[in-house]
């Protein structure tokens, strides 16, 4: 019988990268990816990672909605996946703040709607995308899961904690095998348009300012994509053991625990554009005060990670980026081509 994944939010950034990872190396496992393609950023993008995934023939995408139970049971009882990913949520703290709506609909209704699937269809393992946002106003750091999470700031922050409520319930009733992970500032090739590096990367080609929140002063634990997937493929091998209450979950931390200052960050991708032939003068920033909905720092506790399972990202800023402007330069050009 053949393998099979659920991918959510396929036309995403880290689903994407995971699907093609899970279908290079596993021609024999079968990957179902399910996306609505949302106009939250150009959807161009996500057509040019599905058009990546099409190529490969144990691949099959359903385009819809989380919040549509319906759609959702359907799919469970069409291909009764073995191991589901959810990595599909509206995503952006500052639009959680103009758009909430949004955010209930695909973070808590979709989220509801997967855990409420896999009680009924019992996957070896659901694997979930929470955030390093749920940290909030905390501020013993490094951040550890073992820290308290009780005061988000932000309403997308607010969701991403009520998925982990939820998954830590529904594994305890249902004795379902699940583990969140709390992603940290993830970069990297086909990248999200509303990310700093990404936005600031667009702004630095067009000759336009930057704005720097908090007046630069703020550090991020920025983390490689490809480190992320592989942080994600050992977690997805390996299902959690049952905690002191007899709980099947489990939540990491996946970061580079290695926070850097926002200033260096846009030295470091100023400079890698300058050498690359996107940019030849220097960029103007804009020191501006703290938004609303930020943090100060993020930093990554992933002790958790390297004891149970071996890993620990290892690629470096400068090569992340470098990695994602060698990218950005190639895409650009094509859709130029093709405009």
């Amino acid at each position: 019988m053949q393998l099979k994944f659920f991918i959510t939010g396929v036309a995403g950034f880290i689903a994407y990268h995971l699907a093609k990872r899970i279908l290079v190396e596993n021609p024999e496992i079968k990957v179902i990816g399910f996306d609505n393609l949302n106009d939250y950023y150009d959807v161009r993008l996500k057509h040019a990672r599905l058009d990546n995934l099409r190529k490969y023939d144990n691949f099959t995408f359903m385009q819809g909605d989380l919040s549509d139970k319906t759609m959702i049971n359907a799919i469970f009882e069409e291909y009764r996946p073995e191991f589901v990913v959810n990595l599909a949520a509206q995503a952006g703290v500052r639009y959680s703040i103009t758009n909430p709506q949004a955010f209930i609909n695909s973070n808590i209704v979709g989220f509801f709607n997967i855990i409420e699937a896999c009680r009924h269809y019992t996957p070896t393992h659901l694997v979930y995308a929470s955030s390093s946002s749920v940290y909030g106003a905390n501020k013993k750091t490094p951040y550890s899961t073992d820290n308290k999470t009780d005061s988000p700031i932000s309403l997308y922050a607010a969701t991403k904690k009520s998925n982990e409520l939820l998954a830590y319930s529904y594994a305890k009733l249902y004795d379902i095998k699940i583990t969140g992970l709390r992603f940290f500032t993830v970069y990297g090739e086909y990248g999200r348009p509303d990310m700093a590096y990404y936005s600031f990367t667009e702004k630095m080609v067009k000759s336009e300012p930057i704005q720097l929140f908090n007046y630069g002063d703020m550090y991020r634990d920025f983390t490689y994509i490809d480190d992320i997937i592989e942080g994600v493929i050992r977690v997805i091998k390996k299902p959690p053991e049952s905690d002191e209450n007899g709980t099947c979950h489990k939540l990491y931390n996946i970061g580079n625990s290695k926070p850097e200052r926002l200033t260096l960050f846009v030295d470091t991708l100023e400079r890698v554009l300058l050498e690359e032939g996107l940019i030849s003068v220097f960029t103007v920033r804009e020191l501006l005060p703290m938004q609303q909905g930020d943090v100060y720092q993020t930093f990554a506790d992933i002790e958790d990670l390297e004891r149970d399972f071996g890993f620990t990202p290892s690629t470096s800023l400068e090569s992340g980026l470098r990695q994602f402007v060698k990218w950005y330069k190639s895409y650009t050009k094509a859709r130029e081509l093709n405009a």
